[in-house]
């Protein structure tokens, strides 16, 4: 199976013209030609899933329409689509803002879907999707390394509570690199696609590795690849693979008890 990875930056664009008239303009601008132009590298891609991060739900600069749906439609899959605050949230009732998601397409049927929301940062939502051989997680880590690290530990306890095999997708925003997940691995026994550590950001010049799918021993790698494309602020990520017989084993042990008390 193949899985793209993409934060595609509400199909706002990475050119120089993203900050004209004025620094970072282009959050406001329409995005239907970019849009246009994701689907068309999706379509090349032909991946079997799908984990989005920083789509438009339907604000006006996506004129009211859900960038998840519309990539879903066009190309045939289920999809999953929520906003990335909780309701509770001051930012839930601020315009524009308030559309901003993540997604989770796949070509074969969802068969079960929970959302779920970290106690710490603003960017606080978990997709939680189940498929017929593996459980899918998209995430979107705060940009506060004191709140990555406490959602790290939360989504340890979702990762702990599930049989299948897992795969963790997502924008992690580890500025630190991928020592920041040193714990987070450990404890879970999750291990990262990307084993040369390729930077994914920014994709004009990449140098940060803040991007990352992560997946249990349950699931076998058989190739991984970081396009070189120019679309949006992060390049994909793409990660062929295979589930095996083995299940998600997260050791119930005293060493792991402490790795995760750590966590929080």
């Amino acid at each position: 199976m193949r899985l793209l990875l993409y934060n595609i930056r509400y199909a706002t664009g990475h050119k120089k013209g993203f900050h004209l008239p004025l620094p970072y303009a282009g959050f406001f601008k329409k995005t239907g030609a970019n849009l246009e132009r994701i689907i068309h590298f999706i379509r090349l891609i032909d991946p079997d899933i799908i984990g989005l991060v920083e789509v438009d739900s339907g604000s006006y600069r996506s004129s009211n329409a859900c960038q998840a749906a519309q990539i879903a439609n066009d190309l045939g899959y289920h999809f999953v689509v929520e906003t990335k605050y909780s309701d509770s949230s001051f930012i839930h009732r601020v315009p524009i803002i308030r559309q901003q998601s993540n997604a989770l397409l796949s070509r074969n049927e969802i068969l079960h879907c929970s959302f779920h929301y970290f106690s710490q940062g603003v960017k606080r939502l978990i997709i939680k999707a189940e498929l017929q051989q593996v459980v899918i997680f998209v995430v979107h880590l705060s940009l506060k390394y004191r709140h990555r690290q406490n959602q790290l530990g939360q989504l340890y306890s979702l990762i702990h509570a599930t049989d299948k095999p897992v795969i963790v997708a997502g924008d992690f925003n580890t500025f630190w690199g991928d020592k920041e997940l040193k714990l987070f691995l450990a404890a879970t026994g999750l291990e990262t696609a990307n084993v040369v550590n390729a930077p994914s950001h920014p994709s004009h010049a990449p140098h940060r590795q803040i991007d990352f799918v992560l997946h249990s021993h349950g699931i076998r790698i058989d190739s991984f690849f970081i396009p070189d494309i120019q679309l949006s602020d992060h390049a994909p990520l793409v990660c062929d693979f295979s589930c095996l017989a083995t299940p998600l084993a997260v050791a119930d042990d005293d060493r792991n008890i402490q790795l995760v008390q750590q966590l929080h």
